[in-house]
């Protein structure tokens, strides 16, 4: 193909100001993003339109039509020293190319308005694609924690609240042949900055807490269930308040949530 004659054919600017057929325009699309200078040459016809939109806007109000009929008019006053034959063809030229510009403009900024509504059309499709593979994932996983919470096999012990939190609980679902700890905080409020929650699995004579791990990441987990490996042979569990990145031993004066096991 040869693009520089097909810029100079004009079909570009007929593209740019909404004048083409659906076809055409398809056409025209592929083109564009096969050759880079057709792009290059469409954007800056689209910079040309709006910057003439722009000053047509800035300089006339609602009667712009108006002002270009006046000046159509007082061109044919201008003209009428000429034989009639001429006046009427600049007459007629004038006022062709003056209303073609006026078209131009209108199809320009209607063709503009109707890519940015399918822009946006195609921004909420895919947000809302997003939100519903998000939703069906996390349904998923839900799907999935409920099968493993509710196998026989599976301990259920609660933690309730303590003198810093009274109204903070906990469950946590014990796995004894598995080795793992499901910790389930949702009635645990949000850690401040510089601060997470650490599990500890406690032996009660003599009293020997062991670090279970810290709950990272603790506000973006959707379902606040954590998963701990777990190979005592605890006899309760405890979860406390420590400083980023966790303690070697509990901070008895932050501790949340404190349950036995009943068996």
């Amino acid at each position: 193909m040869d693009i520089e004659k097909y810029i100079k054919s004009g079909i570009l600017e007929l593209y740019v100001s909404g004048s083409l057929s659906e076809k055409e325009n398809q056409e025209v699309y592929e083109v564009m993003h096969q050759y880079p200078a057709v792009k290059t040459e469409v954007e800056a016809i689209e910079q040309a339109f709006m910057k003439v939109s722009e000053a047509i806007g800035n300089k006339q109000s609602d009667s712009s039509f108006s002002n270009i009929k006046s000046r159509i008019d007082a061109k044919v006053v201008e003209i009428e020293q000429v034989p009639q034959k001429r006046n009427w063809l600049a007459y007629a030229g004038w006022a062709a190319s003056a209303a073609l510009l006026v078209g131009s403009l209108w199809l320009f900024n209607e063709n503009r308005q109707l890519k940015e509504e399918i822009q946006i059309t195609n921004t909420a499709n895919t947000n809302l694609e997003d939100q519903i593979s998000k939703a069906n994932e996390s349904a998923e996983k839900m799907k999935a924690l409920n099968t493993i919470l509710r196998a026989e096999n599976i301990e259920s012990i609660t933690l309730e609240g303590q003198a810093i939190s009274p109204n903070a609980y906990a469950k946590v679902f014990w796995n004894k042949e598995a080795q793992l700890a499901y910790i389930d905080v949702a009635g645990l409020p949000a850690p401040p900055p510089g601060k997470v929650y650490q599990v500890w699995s406690l032996t009660l004579d003599p009293l020997t807490p062991t670090n279970l791990g810290i709950l990272e990441n603790f506000n973006t987990n959707e379902n606040k269930v954590f998963t701990l490996t777990n190979t005592n042979n605890s006899q309760a569990f405890g979860i406390t308040l420590e400083p980023e990145g966790g303690s070697a031993t509990p901070t008895l004066a932050q501790l949340y949530t404190l349950g036995v096991v009943k068996s």
